[in-house]
């Protein structure tokens, strides 16, 4: 074990939502005890600063950081979140939700999408998702928190947020200072080593100025300063599975109705997000440079915003994949110095998220044990490679034609991939592994969403009464109905939330 005395002082390197995130959560957390949090960013050095999409677990973190929901809502411009849209995943025209929360309530202990699947062909069925809660309220662009009580078809709401992550990372920086993490404003221009151990010892400003460390966070972004550059840890590429590499996003004015959830929208080389805030709308089109020409992509962008842009486009560009290793030495990796995945399912800052989480757990109270080191990376190898399955599923399953989507039907898929999608082929079933971050119903949503069809459904459904079935699958679908159409409109919900707060 590298022993270099009890980790006092920790330096978080670079700012946006992951470095704010990190420091708000240690400033929660590790703050006091004579540990100083410290960090260090560059104002000339800009943000990412794209994804504005959350899923649930978001939730879990605001509520251990304490932080106000009002409060949160007025200072972030945020919206409510009940799912995605996909627009033309299959082919163009066609459409499906992904809904947060359950599908359904099982009947006899079998999964309510069983039942549909034995009976989706009779015409009182209806589609999958007039069985979701969450997909029904959606779709009348209707919020609310979820009900206490179980009985009630409120109860299975499920929702998370879509916010500017600019102003949520100034949201967090506020918090973070409050409660006594230090801000240092300067570009780094160096980094300092242990000749022994290889530890990083301290930044070097370009003034000259010094910032020591016994634990280092690399919240750089893609650069990866620390882990990447100078630690010299390796980055595996995932582009054979998704090659998107190319990004342009444009924020819109503001468009009503507010719609409590994202838009994703294909394209012939690769999608195009549509995110609700309060004060506009944000939009952006992931593409395959191998596939489709800059110029033609932020065309495609321009026409189709369903509001005036509001500033001028903005390019980016990147590689899917992740860190061989997030935590090396005493240098930590969060967000995209770690790894990168396209925000088609919102799970970027979930990945800060769970890093962070993640770094709390297994926080060293003295010295860098490799068994803990080692159990981290653990952790995150199986939070990264589940989410990229996922990603791949959705353009794995498609009809469309263009030469971008032909060449994603052809791909080899990853073993667990494969496993998982011959599985549901079956009889469509869908199990939960290690710490995947999408349940089953999520997996479920996409799949039949992308038109995976068991060739049959559990055995189990063909032996309970039709009658009965279809009788209560539509008590089911009415439920949700009534419960939706009781609730206020998102954008009603969300200044009634501001104004109590």
């Amino acid at each position: 074990m590298a022993d270099l005395g009890a980790i006092k002082r920790i330096v978080v390197v670079g700012g946006g939502t992951a470095g704010w995130m990190t420091a708000a959560a240690l400033s929660k957390f590790l703050g006091g005890d004579g540990r100083r949090i410290v960090l260090v960013e560059s104002e000339a050095i800009g943000t990412v600063g794209v994804g504005e999409g959350t899923i649930p677990p978001i939730l879990e973190f605001n509520l251990q950081l304490g932080l106000d929901e009002g409060e949160f809502l007025r200072e972030t411009h945020a919206t409510y979140k009940l799912g995605i849209e996909f627009a033309g995943w299959t082919e163009p025209g066609e459409r499906y939700f992904h809904q947060f929360g359950q599908i359904g309530r099982p009947l006899n202990g079998l999964s309510l999408h069983q039942l549909w699947l034995r009976h989706r062909d009779n015409p009182s069925v209806g589609p999958l998702a007039g069985y979701s809660m969450s997909a029904v309220a959606a779709a009348l662009h209707r919020f609310s928190h979820p009900s206490p009580d179980p009985a009630d078809p409120l109860s299975q709401l499920a929702y998370a947020f879509h916010f500017d992550a600019a102003a949520y990372g100034q949201f967090l920086r506020k918090y973070a200072e409050r409660n006594g993490a230090e801000h240092i404003e300067g570009r780094i221009v160096g980094v300092e080593q242990d000749g022994e151990s290889g530890f990083v010892t301290a930044v070097r400003l370009e003034d000259d100025r010094r910032v020591r460390g016994d634990l280092f966070i690399d919240c750089s972004g893609f650069r990866s300063l620390l882990l990447g550059q100078q630690l010299g840890v390796g980055f595996e590429d995932w582009s054979h599975w998704l090659p998107c590499d190319r990004a342009i996003a444009v924020p819109s004015a503001r468009s009503e109705p507010l719609l409590p959830y994202t838009r994703s929208t294909a394209h012939p080389a690769g999608w195009q997000w549509r995110i609700p805030l309060q004060h506009r709308t944000g939009n952006g089109h992931v593409y395959s440079s191998a596939f489709m020409g800059d110029d033609e992509a932020e065309r495609i962008l321009v026409e189709t915003l369903d509001s005036k842009p509001i500033a001028e486009p903005k390019r980016l560009r990147f590689t899917a994949g992740r860190r061989s290793k997030a935590w090396e030495a005493n240098v930590i990796a969060v967000g995209l110095s770690s790894g990168f995945l396209e925000p088609l399912e919102s799970t970027s800052i979930h990945l800060i998220q769970h890093g962070v989480q993640k770094l709390l757990s297994l926080f060293p109270g003295r010295g860098i044990n490799p068994v803990e080191r080692d159990e981290y990376n653990r952790h995150m190898v199986n939070s990264y490679e589940p989410v990229r399955d996922f990603i791949i599923l959705h353009y794995f399953a498609n009809r469309r034609e263009e030469p971008f989507w032909k060449q994603r039907r052809e791909m080899d898929l990853p073993d667990s991939l494969r496993h998982k999608i011959e599985l549901f082929r079956q009889h469509g079933r869908v199990f939960r592994y290690n710490e995947e971050l999408f349940d089953v119903p999520s997996w479920i949503a996409v799949m039949l969403g992308q038109e995976i069809i068991p060739s049959e459904a559990d055995p189990l459904a063909s032996a309970m009464p039709e009658a009965d079935v279809l009788r209560a699958m539509s008590e089911l679908r009415r439920a949700y109905e009534t419960a939706a159409e009781r609730l206020p409109l998102a954008s009603e919900f969300i200044e009634r939330r501001i104004a109590a707060s």
